[in-house]
């Protein structure tokens, strides 16, 4: 087992809560309401865990630079649905584009379980998440 390099796990964890947080400051005007379904402050709670996760799971795959491709992939379009949903105002357009960060991270998942099976299961509930962010996406399709 490698020994834990602190710094870079630190990095890890960082890159995808940071990246959060600044799309989060983008769209948190027109997210502050969620039609009243869920309240609010949920959803920032969640998500830090979750990219705490994602970011973990990264660190644990970081040497498969091909794994990290498939990382980074997700995490673009993890990022980018936040701004087509909540700045654009294009909700079924959103709809088909959170289906499709589910597709990548299903993928991710099966991928990282090859490589680390831990890695693969610190994305469950990500994954779980997105399924209830798309359900959410789809009963707010007007």
């Amino acid at each position: 087992m490698k020994r834990i390099d602190y710094k870079k796990l630190a990095i890890y964890i960082a890159i995808p809560l940071v990246l959060g947080a600044v799309v989060g400051l983008i769209t948190s005007s027109e997210s502050s309401n969620y039609g009243g379904v869920v309240p609010g402050w949920i959803f920032p709670v969640v998500w830090s865990i979750l990219y705490i996760l994602m970011g973990i799971s990264s660190y644990l795959v970081r040497d498969n630079k091909d794994l990290m491709k498939i990382y980074y992939l997700n995490l673009v379009v993890n990022l980018l649905w936040p701004i087509i949903f909540f700045s654009l105002g294009f909700e079924t357009f959103a709809f088909f584009w959170i289906l499709l960060l589910i597709v990548i991270v299903g993928f991710m998942i099966y991928k990282f379980y090859q490589e680390n099976k831990l890695s693969s299961y610190l994305l469950i509930p990500y994954i779980l998440w997105l399924l209830f962010a798309a359900l959410l996406n789809l009963s707010l399709i007007k």
